[in-house]
């Protein structure tokens, strides 16, 4: 059985956790406030969820899902985290997260800035362009003419095959934006962003048509 911690219990974080119990997978989930704040969501989720921190669902899981913004002052438990894939869901959003100069400049995406937070893991932008409830409404089975794909970037082709098999298992291809410097083309305001039904050609399509943009 693989489990997967997930750090972050808002909206993408919790609806990835009810997509992996529902794939057969346990979950470690944490949130900023602590995990027996997080009761009514594990009674939800099941006998496959258990709440802990963020260092202690780093630890537990055999993958890890990060699910909240980027800060400047790196908050994420960089040794429990060590060696592992690390999804990060994170979009850079200016109104929330304030300026990050390096970003606003094109020097660096937010991913490669998390992936610097994380020198000994192998981050992956991951689920960053769909809205939460529709990872479990808009999944469909290989080979249905309305499948559709997500994006995913990473500098680590094994982060990558890691979330192809996890976004197939939850019902949508994968199209690749790696490395994660590229990984601006599927930001928000970018074609490949909006929160429409692409298949994988319509969004590799949408890659190329990518400008660079004012921050959002």
């Amino acid at each position: 059985m693989t489990t997967i911690g997930i750090i972050g219990a808002g909206e993408v974080g919790s609806q990835i956790a009810r997509a992996a119990i529902a794939n057969g997978y346990d979950v470690v989930i944490a949130n900023s406030r602590g995990p027996e704040t997080l009761q009514a969501l594990i009674d939800e989720l099941g006998p496959s969820a258990r709440a802990a921190t963020a260092a202690d669902a780093a630890a537990a899981g055999d993958f890890v899902v990060v699910a909240v913004p980027l800060k400047a002052v790196n908050d994420m438990p960089v040794e429990a985290l060590a060696g592992k894939i690390v999804l990060d869901t994170n979009n850079y959003m200016i109104w929330r997260d304030g300026h990050f100069p390096v970003i606003d400049s094109g020097e660096k995406t937010v991913h490669e800035l998390r992936q610097e937070q994380l020198p000994t893991s192998k981050v992956v932008k991951a689920f960053t362009h769909i809205q939460a409830p529709r990872i479990t409404l808009w999944n469909r089975p290989a080979g249905d003419p309305e499948r559709l794909a997500l994006l995913a970037s990473s500098d680590y082709p094994d982060a990558l095959a890691l979330v192809t098999r996890l976004y197939d298992q939850f019902g949508f291809d994968t199209a690749d934006n790696s490395p994660l410097s590229e990984s601006w083309r599927s930001a928000p305001g970018q074609p490949a962003w909006k929160q429409e039904r692409h298949t994988r050609d319509e969004l590799i399509a949408n890659l190329a048509r990518a400008q660079r943009l004012p921050p959002v």
